[in-house]
């Protein structure tokens, strides 16, 4: 690893993410070079460098990546993992095509941090000459509030825009406030300044007496936090007047004990609940999104949206579980599998045809969503012609 005042250190782009890693290089005197954000630039790279059979996250990151050392990134930071989730290897598998590509840099593989603290807290002492635990305990304890805090921001902007009463206020509102957390320092600048963000939100003219739609958004962890790659589903569900509540967020995701503080619900609950469908970790959000989807038909929503890469093992094992969960606990579920050939188009008209099912439910009817058929890898729905694997109407 080169010296710390010459690292220049990068990370893949995932959602809100950005937002915590500039506040926490800065307090450890790195320099973090953000790659651009996702494009279909970045995936076309992506697809062209990345082995057909991996999944749609993999290709976006190895984007990133490229794009991040083309600006000038000479040290790439990688989560890793375990289990039966490929994620795991991710993270070598991305360095090794990186280097055979002729890029050089350092590479950083962030395992959990139930893994070993001293295995963590060397990655990071490896970035700022004479850390101590103590000062890299304080500024993570920093850092993380105002992650969580931009978290709750965006959690708070999902209720709102349902309600909003003029078309994009609430999104307005939503940059305007990071704005507010982006500038805070001190722990208590960060509380205050969080206070004055969320009123910020809070203050936009709503139609609190218009009925909407109560949808849970479920399912693999990088196509929940990644607008991107879901083609800003959220946005497209928020402004059909549908009250959304997504059951992973980036620091609950990243938390040491994922103790689930921004989506309200601690784990070891979601994974009770999930037991009587499935009672053992088959890797990344499998167990969760049982267990969240039996949450929100408990607590009275209308549906529920699963999103998952094509091919992804964990995602897959809970599709084949949610017909019994829909069943028991009668609540309608869509399954959208994302891929570099989905076209939203494609999506929006699901998105559409599901909201308009939930919204004749509600009159009296019972009805339960149909499950995805699988993606065809030789046209697209939105152009209606066999195209080359790029394309990203």
């Amino acid at each position: 690893m080169r010296p710390p005042d010459q690292i220049k250190i990068t990370t893949p782009h995932m959602g809100n993410l950005h937002l915590l890693l500039d506040d926490l290089f800065g307090r450890l005197g790195v320099e973090y070079i953000k790659p651009p954000r996702s494009s279909t630039k970045t995936l076309q790279l992506g697809i062209k460098h990345s082995p057909e059979f991996a999944c749609l996250p993999l290709k976006i990151n190895m984007g990133n990546f490229i794009q991040a050392l083309d600006k000038g990134a000479n040290t790439i930071a990688m989560a890793g993992g375990h289990g039966p989730c490929r994620f795991g290897y991710y993270g070598i598998v991305e360095e090794r095509i990186l280097r055979d590509l002729g890029y050089e840099f350092d590479f950083l593989m962030l395992e959990p941090f139930s893994d070993g603290a001293w295995a963590f807290y060397k990655s990071f002492a490896s970035l700022s000459a004479g850390l101590s635990i103590r000062r890299l305990w304080k500024i993570l304890q920093v850092s993380f509030a105002k992650g969580r805090a931009f978290d709750r921001l965006r959690k708070r902007a999902l209720m709102v825009r349902a309600y909003e009463a003029n078309h994009g206020d609430t999104g307005r509102a939503l940059k305007e406030a990071e704005k507010i957390m982006a500038g805070a320092g001190t722990a208590p600048e960060i509380e205050a300044a969080a206070a004055a963000s969320l009123r910020l939100i809070d203050s936009v003219d709503q139609d609190r007496e218009r009925d909407v739609l109560k949808v849970g958004i479920v399912g693999e962890f990088y196509l929940l936090l990644e607008p991107f790659s879901n083609f800003d589903l959220e946005e497209i569900l928020g402004n059909m007047g549908v009250y959304l509540e997504r059951c992973v967020w980036v620091t609950d995701w990243i938390a040491p004990r994922r103790d689930n503080k921004i989506f309200g619900y601690p784990k070891q609950m979601i994974e009770e609940k999930a037991a009587p469908f499935l009672s053992h970790n088959v890797g990344g959000e499998g167990r969760e999104t049982i267990g969240s989807t039996v949450l929100f038909a408990e607590r009275g929503f209308d549906g529920v949206v699963q999103l998952l890469p094509f091919g992804c093992m964990p995602e897959n094992i809970a599709t084949s579980i949610l017909p019994k969960v829909q069943q028991k606990h009668d609540i309608p579920v869509l399954t959208l599998t994302f891929d570099e050939q989905t076209g939203r188009a494609g999506m929006v008209t699901r998105l559409e045809a599901f909201v308009d099912l939930l919204r004749a439910r509600r009159g009296g009817r019972r009805i339960i969503a149909a499950p995805e058929p699988a993606p065809d890898r030789n046209s697209c729905a939105a152009c209606e012609r066999k195209h080359v694997s790029s394309c990203r109407f």
